[in-house]
């Protein structure tokens, strides 16, 4: 495990004001419509952007146009979420293979992978079972297995998860909820400082829950993509290669861990783990940031992407000259 190594502030476009989300378009996969937004930069290597639990594509906005001009983006809307179609199941490995089908039916691979939170689990599993396909692993609070509830905001409600039609249950709590009431809570949840969200992002994450509260599946994806990271949790104690913990091990790629010390969803101390068990790893821990990096500090993020970058160009360079 070594520190992350941040490229300087002036290797990114100059800042500005938000800008909207990227365009998208929906891919077939198996019959099923999977929506993805593109920030294309031609001749660049190719990424891939997994957003969290209840998230969406639109999570990588400001990131991905941070990224576009030294990598061609694509953030998917993982099944059930976003303007993605629903799914049959929300298992980490139906999700997963959703990942691969997409890097395979693009033909983008390998991909510079990009997951936060359940994406992160997600990317951990891709990574380890399918290395042709990814260049680089960006871990940003990865939701990897933790134990104790008492750690994650998440925790109060995942007894829930036992009882039977779940789904109905929670989608009539999210429709007795006010779209603003409901993106402040989730803000209030993933910022460390949700007083900082721009009005524009807050206007959109207003917009993104009342397209939820009106999306009859929304609530059958979140609960079930939730029980799946539950249950992935609990094989993680076990011994044996479905362990998320032994995946982790397996990964040979150059990875970046990245996590913030005021995070209320993902145990704090599971992200040094991360680190220790990957074997090439690069860890940043940033003291006043929440659940969402990505969005909280895009800019400090993708400095350390790029670091992550310019120190695999480098090794490969060493190696093309020196290839005994």
């Amino acid at each position: 495990m070594k520190r992350a190594v941040l490229a300087e502030d002036d290797e990114l476009p100059p800042g500005g004001p938000p800008v909207p989300p990227w365009p998208g378009h929906a891919v077939q996969l198996d019959g099923r419509s999977v929506f993805v937004r593109s920030t294309p930069s031609p001749g660049a290597e190719p990424a891939l952007y997994v957003h969290g639990l209840g998230g969406s594509s639109q999570n990588w906005t400001d990131l991905a146009g941070l990224l576009t001009p030294r990598v061609d983006g694509l953030a998917v809307d993982l099944p059930g979420f976003g303007y993605s179609d629903p799914a049959r199941r929300y298992s980490q490995r139906a999700l997963a293979d959703c990942v691969v089908a997409l890097i395979e039916q693009t033909d983008r691979g390998p991909v510079h992978l990009i997951g936060n939170s359940l994406g992160g689990s997600v990317s951990v599993r891709v990574a380890a079972l399918r290395p042709d396909l990814v260049r680089t692993l960006t871990l940003i609070s990865p939701a990897m297995p933790f134990l104790d509830p008492r750690r994650s905001l998440q925790g109060r409600v995942v007894p829930f998860l036992a009882l039977p039609r779940v789904d109905r249950l929670a989608a009539r709590q999210m429709a007795a909820i006010p779209p603003e009431q409901l993106a402040a809570e989730v803000l209030k949840a993933c910022f460390a400082d949700p007083d900082a969200v721009p009005p524009q992002r807050l206007a959109e994450a207003v917009e993104e829950a009342r397209r939820r509260s009106e999306v009859q599946h929304f609530a059958s994806a979140y609960t079930g993509a939730m029980r799946g990271l539950v249950l992935s949790f609990l094989r993680a104690q076990l011994p044996g290669p479905g362990s998320l913990w032994a995946m982790a091990r397996r990964i040979t790629v150059p990875t970046l861990v990245i996590a913030g010390l005021r995070d209320r969803l993902v145990d704090v101390r599971v992200v040094s783990r991360v680190a220790r068990a990957i074997p090439d790893t690069r860890l940043l821990l940033l003291p006043y940031v929440g659940h969402v990096a990505q969005m909280e500090v895009p800019r400090v993020v993708a400095r350390a992407i790029l670091g992550l970058l310019d120190s695999v160009s480098l090794e490969h360079v060493g190696l093309s000259r020196h290839p005994g």
